[in-house]
C-alpha cells in the first residue's frame, strides 16, 4: 500500500487541521503521521502529513479536487509518493569526506536520494564518483570563465530537485544563488563568522576554543547566512592537535550534511523568512 506526503504553508487561521483532516477522510485518506506549526511572529502555518489509501490513490483527481481548497485557505501544497527519492545534483572541489559519506548511505539503499550527478571544479574525486557509477563532470573555472561555468552548473541543476553544495569551495554568484534559492544547501564549519578566511581549525586552535561544530543551511547571496537546517557541535580541548581538530571537523561537516539533506528528502523542511521549520 503507498504511502503519500502533504505538505502545506500558508497564512495562519482558524480550523485548518480540520478542515485539511476532513478532506483527505473523505477520500479513505488514513493518517499515520501529521505535524504542524503556526508561526507567531509571521503569521504562517506549516503542516506535513503521511497517509495512505487503502482503495488507491489518483493523484490528479487529488490536486483538482484539492486545489479549491487550497486556494480558499491561500495555502502553498505538493504532495509526494513517500517512496520518491529527490534527484540530487552533488557539488564538490577536492575534499572527501561528505561526498564520500553521502554515497556510502545511497549505495547501501541508508539514504532516501537519488544521486543524478557529480559536478566538481576539480578532477581529484572523479574516481570516487566512476568507483559509485554516478556521472561526474569535471567544470574548471577561473574568474574569467565563472559564469560559463556557472551555465553548465545551472543546466545540470535542472534535472534535480535537490543541489548539495558537498564541501564545493567556490562563492556562487548573485544570479547563481537565486535561480537555486530553496533547493541548494551548504555546508561549513560553525567558525564562521568568528574564523572567516583560511584554515578556520588552525585559527580556532591558536584562540583554544572549547566547542567545534557544522552548520547545514541554504544557500543565499548572503554568504553562509541562507536559512540554518541543521547544526551540531562536540566539545574539545587544550590537548587536540589541529590535526585533531580537522578530524573531528571532517566527521562532523559529513553527519550534518547527512542529517539536513535526510530531514529535506523526507519534506520536513520548510522556508520561513530567514530561518527554517523542521517538522519531525
Amino acid at each position: 500500500m503507498k504511502k503519500f506526503i502533504l505538505t502545506l504553508t500558508g497564512p495562519d487561521q482558524l480550523g485548518l487541521v480540520s478542515k485539511i483532516s476532513t478532506f483527505l477522510a473523505e477520500r479513505k485518506g488514513f493518517i499515520l503521521e501529521q505535524a504542524q506549526f503556526g508561526d507567531v511572529a509571521t503569521g504562517r502555518f506549516f503542516m506535513r502529513c503521511v497517509f495512505e489509501c487503502h482503495e488507491g490513490l489518483d493523484t490528479s483527481a487529488f490536486a483538482k479536487a484539492f486545489d479549491p481548497l487550497a486556494n480558499r485557505l491561500s495555502m502553498e501544497w505538493h504532495l509526494f509518493g513517500s517512496h520518491e527519492k529527490p534527484r540530487t545534483l552533488l557539488l564538490v572541489s577536492k575534499e572527501a569526506h561528505c561526498l564520500n559519506d553521502l554515497l556510502h548511505r545511497v549505495r547501501h539503499n541508508a539514504f532516501p536520494i537519488h544521486v543524478s550527478a557529480i559536478a566538481s571544479n576539480h578532477d581529484d574525486l572523479k574516481g570516487m564518483a566512476e568507483w559509485y557509477g554516478i556521472p561526474f563532470h569535471h567544470l574548471p573555472v577561473t574568474l574569467e570563465t565563472k559564469p560559463e561555468q556557472e551555465e553548465q552548473i545551472a543546466q545540470l541543476a535542472e534535472n534535480a530537485d535537490l543541489v548539495v553544495l558537498a564541501r564545493y569551495m567556490q562563492i556562487l554568484s548573485p544570479e547563481l544563488t537565486r535561480l537555486l534559492y530553496g533547493k541548494a544547501i551548504n555546508i561549513h564549519h560553525s567558525f564562521l563568522p568568528s574564523f572567516k578566511g583560511a584554515k578556520p581549525y588552525h585559527q580556532a586552535f591558536e584562540r583554544g576554543v572549547k566547542l567545534i561544530g557544522a552548520t547545514a543551511h541554504f544557500v543565499s547571496d548572503e554568504l553562509d547566512e541562507g536559512p540554518i537546517i541543521d547544526q551540531e557541535v562536540i566539545r574539545v580541548d587544550h590537548a587536540h592537535s589541529v590535526q585533531e581538530l580537522v578530524m573531528l571537523g571532517k566527521d562532523i561537516e559529513a553527519f550534518v550534511l547527512a542529517r539536513a539533506i535526510r530531514h529535506i528528502a523526507e519534506r520536513r523542511v520548510f522556508v520561513n523568512a530567514r530561518k527554517t521549520v523542521i517538522l519531525k
